[in-house]
C-alpha cells in the first residue's frame, strides 16, 4: 500500500552528482524507484547513472515529466532547490539536506502551502513504499510491506521503529 510514492512515481534527483545523491540515487535504482534524471547546474547535457542530466527544473520536467523531487544540495542552496521544484509544479518534494536556515524555510513553507504542494524534510530520512520506490537515505533491508505508516523527524527512531514491525511481522 502507497501514500505518496509508488513504482510509478518519476524522481528527479537535484544535485544528482555529488557524492551523497549519487550513493542514495544507485541504490534507489537498484531498489526498483523510477529515477528519470538528476539536476546539477553546470553539467545539463551529461548522463549520470545513465541518466539524463538537466541544468535546470523546468528543463527537466519538460524533458522528462517528474512528478517527484530528491533533493541533495548543501543547505544555503536548499531554498532555491524547494522553490525551483516548487515553481515547476512537482507535486511531492524530498528534502534529506541537513542544516538549513530557518528563515529560508519560512519562505519555502509559505510558497509550498500557496501551492499545495507535499514538502517532507529537510533534515530527513525520506520515505519509502516497500517494495515499490526509495526516496531517501533509509536501509532498504530492514522494511517490508505492510499497511502501516511510519513517520518521524529522526531517521534512528523510524529505523528503530520499522525494524520491531518488520520483526514482529508487520510491515510498512
Amino acid at each position: 500500500m502507497s501514500i505518496l510514492v509508488n513504482k510509478d512515481t518519476r524522481v528527479i534527483v537535484q544535485g544528482f552528482t555529488g557524492s551523497q545523491a549519487t550513493l542514495h540515487s544507485e541504490q534507489a535504482i537498484e531498489y526498483g524507484t523510477n529515477i528519470v534524471g538528476g539536476i546539477t547546474p553546470g553539467k545539463g547535457g551529461q548522463t549520470h547513472l545513465g541518466k539524463p542530466v538537466f541544468d535546470t527544473m523546468d528543463e527537466a520536467v519538460k524533458s522528462v515529466q517528474p512528478n517527484a523531487s530528491l533533493i541533495f544540495v548543501p543547505a544555503p542552496f536548499c531554498k532555491d532547490s524547494i522553490l525551483e521544484a516548487a515553481e515547476s509544479g512537482i507535486e511531492l518534494i524530498v528534502c534529506i539536506t541537513e542544516g538549513v536556515p530557518t528563515l529560508d524555510m519560512l519562505d519555502v513553507k509559505k510558497r509550498v502551502d500557496e501551492l499545495d504542494l507535499t514538502l517532507i524534510g529537510p533534515n530527513c530520512p525520506g520515505l519509502i513504499t516497500p517494495g515499490e520506490a526509495k526516496l531517501g537515505i533509509m536501509p532498504a533491508s530492514i522494511h517490508m510491506q505492510g499497511s502501516i505508516g511510519i513517520i518521524s523527524r529522526s531517521g534512528t527512531l523510524t529505523y528503530e521503529a520499522v525494524k520491531q514491525t518488520t520483526d514482529l511481522g508487520f510491515g510498512q
